[in-house]
């Protein structure tokens, strides 16, 4: 029987002997590991800064909220969106709008999906979050999405304002996983690495072409 290319081709590859494959190398362990709390909010600062973002430190919430509205006037920010995660919940962003004057605005105020997403996209100039992990060895935000944290709060508006207590500073990526995915299971999680970046346009990194051109990181603590 005359076997076509195809064939032949799929004939040659079962009949050839298994191939021994190279064990997986070991690697030292990250610098991050050897860092105390301190050193490694150091490092996180350090890296968001190589990627475009700007750290600022706060002692306790009445600091926080003085460095959240300079930031906020900083950028001519009137309305924001804020989400209600654990770290934000305690600040009660809604009333503390109203005293400083600068509306903030939750989904949760939204009945529709379609005005939330209009006022999303359109009609805030920043989204304020909390963030579940801040990775030092490349200055990366993780943050788990639910009801509580929607994931265009801190996609769509031009500017992002990320609250994150030093306790959640982990060394690396993996630490970061690890505790992601120990005994639950996140349906949608965002790693977030300075502003918005695309190469899309001939292979041109250009940062700010879609989502947050602007972003900081409260540390809180």
């Amino acid at each position: 029987m005359v076997l076509n290319a195809r064939e032949e081709i799929l004939a040659r590859l079962k009949s050839a002997p298994p191939a021994s494959v190279a064990g997986r190398p070991e690697l030292p362990p990250a610098r991050e590991m050897a860092l105390d709390a301190g050193q490694l909010a150091a490092r996180f600062e350090e890296q968001l800064a190589a990627q475009g973002g700007i750290a600022m430190h706060a002692a306790d919430e009445t600091a926080l909220l003085a460095k959240l509205e300079e930031i906020l006037r900083q950028e001519s920010v009137s309305r924001a969106m804020a989400a209600t995660d654990a770290v934000l919940a305690p600040l009660a962003l809604e009333s503390w709008g109203q005293q400083v004057g600068i509306e903030i605005v939750t989904p949760s105020a939204f009945s529709d999906r379609d005005g939330y997403t209009r006022a999303v996209f359109d009609q805030v100039q920043a989204g304020i979050t909390g963030a579940d992990f801040a990775v030092a060895e490349s200055g990366t935000l993780v943050l788990v999405h639910d009801e509580l944290q929607p994931r265009l709060v801190s996609l769509a508006p031009l500017v992002h304002i990320a609250v994150v207590p030093r306790a959640r500073i982990v060394p690396t990526y993996e630490a970061a996983i690890l505790s992601l995915f120990d005994g639950r299971r996140p349906s949608q999680v965002t790693l977030i690495t300075g502003p918005s970046m695309t190469a899309d346009i001939q292979a041109t990194p250009f940062k700010g072409m879609h989502g947050p051109q602007k972003l900081f990181v409260l540390l809180l603590g």
